[in-house]
C-alpha cells in the first residue's frame, strides 16, 4: 500500500585529490569504498578524480547526467580545499564528506594520504561558503567503515530532498483556541517547503464531485479487507472511500512544482456535521501510504510527520502527549511491563483514530467518543463514526517535533523511548509510552519552550538520523531528553 511520496535517493561519489599527493591513491581508495558499498545498494562513481576547479565543472555535469541527487565527497588523500568545497556548493542536493584512514604500515613510508588532516581544511572552507554538509560522527575510516557511513547518510539525504520538495496542503483554519497550531509561513519558505491553503468548503465541493466515482467500489473492498473483523460499520465505507479518492485526486491535481505532499486538515467541529463522518480512518490509510495528514490544521505537525516518514522510510503517526498513567494502573503492572521506568517517566500517547493499522494490536472501526458526546449525546453514533481505534503495538519509538515559534524561530525536540506492554484501558488509538527522564523533559523542554500538544511518533529509534537531518537543514536548536553524560555543544546525543 506504500506509495512514491518519498524521495528515491540516487547516490553519487566523487574522489578528490591534492595535486602534490598521489592521485592514484584517492582513485583506488574510492573504488574500494564503492565495492564495499555494494552490500548496501548502488552508488554512481565519477571516474575522474577532482583536483581543480575545471574538474569540478566536469564532475557536476557527469553527476547531473547520471541523475544523482545525493553526493559523497571522498578525500582519498589531503584533498584540494577550494575545489572540493566548490563541488559541495555547486551540487544541487545533500552532500556528505568523508575521509580515508591509513590502512597499512606500508603506506606510511611513501603513499600516506593525510586525509585526516585535509578534512580540517575542508571544513574551514565549508564554513567560508556557509555550507552544512553531513559529517558522520567520526568521518574517517577504511573502505568498509566509509561504506557504512554512506548507508547512514541515505535516510538523511532522503529527508533533505523530501523537505526541500514538499508541499503542505491545508483545508480550513485551525480549530477555535488552538493557537498551539499557529503556523508562521516564513520558516517553511526558508526550509524550501511550499504551502497551499484552502477552505473546508473547497474540500466539501471536491468531495461532492466524487459521489459517483467508479473507483469507490474497489476502495471499499480494500478497506473491508484491511479492517477484517474490525469492520463494524460497513455501511460507512463508501463515504470514506469517496473521501479518500477526493484527497488523492486533490494531491495529484495540486502538487504543482512540488514532488511530495502532506496534508493538515481541519477535522472538527464542522467537518462531521458537513461530511456526516469523521476522517480519522482515511487519515490512517493515507499515513500508511506515506502521505501524512495532520489533525486540526497542525501544519508543523504535518511537516514533522513527513520529516520522520522520510527518516524512517515507514509510516508514522501524530499523537497528543495526552495523559498521565494512574498510579493504580502503573502499580498493578509487573516489573517486566514497566521495563525500568518510573511512574513519572510514562504517559499515554493518544489520538482519535489516525494511527496506521499496522501499528495497532487490534484495530476496530469505531466512533469518536468526545465528538459524539458533544453532538449526539442523546442518540446513536452517526456523525462521529469513522475512527480507527486500538492499543499501540509494543516496541521502540521516537518522539519528535519540528516547530516554529510565533516570531518565526525554528526549533525541535527528539526523545527515544518505547510503547510499554501495559493495556491502556481507554478509547482511541492509544498506548502507554515510556521515555527516560520524561519528568524533566516535560518540564524543561515541552513546557518551558512552549511546544504544542501534538508529537510525531515514529516506530523505531531514529534519533541519530533525525538529529543529523535537522542539522543539514540548519535547524540548530535541538532538544532531547537529557542523557547521563556531559555533551559537547551541538554534539549528537544519539551517536554516542
Amino acid at each position: 500500500m506504500y506509495n512514491s511520496n518519498l524521495p528515491e535517493v540516487k547516490l553519487g561519489i566523487v574522489a578528490v585529490s591534492r595535486d602534490c599527493f598521489p592521485k592514484e591513491l584517492s582513485y583506488t581508495r574510492c573504488k574500494a569504498v564503492v565495492d564495499e558499498y555494494g552490500k548496501y545498494g548502488n552508488i554512481f562513481r565519477v571516474e575522474d578524480v577532482v583536483e581543480n576547479e575545471r574538474d569540478v565543472v566536469h564532475a557536476i555535469d557527469t553527476l547531473r547526467a547520471a541523475g544523482v541527487n545525493a553526493l559523497v565527497i571522498y578525500l582519498g588523500n589531503f584533498g584540494p580545499e577550494a575545489p572540493e568545497t566548490l563541488l559541495a556548493e555547486r551540487f544541487d542536493g545533500p552532500v556528505m564528506f568523508a575521509a580515508a584512514a591509513e590502512e597499512r604500515i606500508a603506506v606510511l613510508k611513501s603513499d600516506r594520504g593525510d586525509a585526516f588532516c585535509g578534512l580540517l581544511n575542508a571544513c574551514y572552507n565549508l564554513g567560508l561558503r556557509g555550507l552544512t554538509p553531513y559529517l558522520p560522527a567520526y568521518p574517517v575510516g577504511d573502505a568498509g567503515e566509509v561504506a557504512e557511513m554512506i548507508a547512514e547518510f541515505v535516510p538523511i539525504a532522503r529527508t533533505y530532498l523530501g523537505v526541500r520538495h514538499l508541499k503542505i496542503i491545508t483545508f480550513g483554519p485551525r480549530p477555535q483556541d488552538f493557537f498551539a497550531c499557529n503556523a508562521p509561513i516564513a520558516p517553511l519558505c526558508r526550509l524550501g517547503v511550499n504551502i497551499e491553503e484552502n477552505s473546508e468548503l473547497d474540500l466539501l465541493l471536491a468531495f461532492d464531485k466524487h459521489a459517483n466515482d467508479p473507483r469507490i467500489g474497489a476502495v471499499v473492498k480494500d478497506m473491508a479487507c484491511e479492517l477484517g473483523t474490525g469492520n463494524h460499520m460497513p455501511d460507512l465505507l463508501p463515504q470514506l472511500a469517496q473521501f479518500e479518492l477526493t484527497l488523492l485526486d486533490w494531491m495529484e491535481e495540486h502538487k504543482g512544482a512540488a514532488q511530495y505532499v502532506a496534508f493538515a486538515n481541519k477535522c472538527w467541529p464542522a467537518f462531521q456535521r458537513s461530511f456526516k463522518f469523521v476522517p480519522c480512518y482515511v487519515n490512517s490509510r493515507m499515513a500508511r501510504r506515506g502521505i501524512p495528514i495532520a489533525c486540526e490544521v497542525d501544519i508543523y505537525g504535518a511537516l514533522s510527520e513527513y520529516f520522520a516518514n522520510c527518516v524512517s522510510g515507514t509510516p508514522v503517526t501524530l499523537l497528543d502527549i495526552n495523559n498521565t498513567v494512574p498510579k493504580e494502573m502503573f502499580c498493578s503492572a509487573d516489573k517486566a511491563q514497566k521495563k525500568g521506568y518510573s511512574q513519572r517517566e510514562v504517559f499515554m500517547g493518544f489520538h482519535c483514530g489516525n494511527t496506521p493499522i499496522c501499528y495497532l494490536k487490534q484495530a476496530d472501526m469505531k466512533y469518536q467518543l468526545i465528538m459524539h458526546r458533544e453532538n449526539e449525546a442523546s442518540g446513536k453514533p452517526n456523525l462521529s463514526r469513522g475512527t480507527l481505534e486500538g492499543a499501540l503495538v509494543d516496541g521502540d519509538i521516537t518522539l519528535f517535533r519540528l516547530q516554529a515559534s510565533a516570531d518565526g524561530h525554528l526549533s525541535s525536540y527528539i526523545a527515544q523511548g518505547e510503547v510499554l506492554p501495559i493495556a491502556p484501558c481507554s478509547f482511541g488509538g492509544i498506548g502507554v509510552i515510556g521515555i527516560k527522564g520524561l519528568d524533566r523533559f516535560y518540564r524543561n523542554v515541552l513546557l518551558a519552550k512552549r511546544y504544542p500538544h501534538h508529537a510525531v511518533v515514529a516506530f523505531g529509534h531514529y534519533g541519530k538520523t533525525i538529529f543529523e537531518a535537522l542539522r543539514m537543514l540548519q535547524v540548530n536548536e535541538i532538544d532531547h531528553n537529557v542523557m547521563d553524560r556531559m555533551l559537547y555543544e551541538n554534539e549528537n546525543p544519539f551517536s554516542i
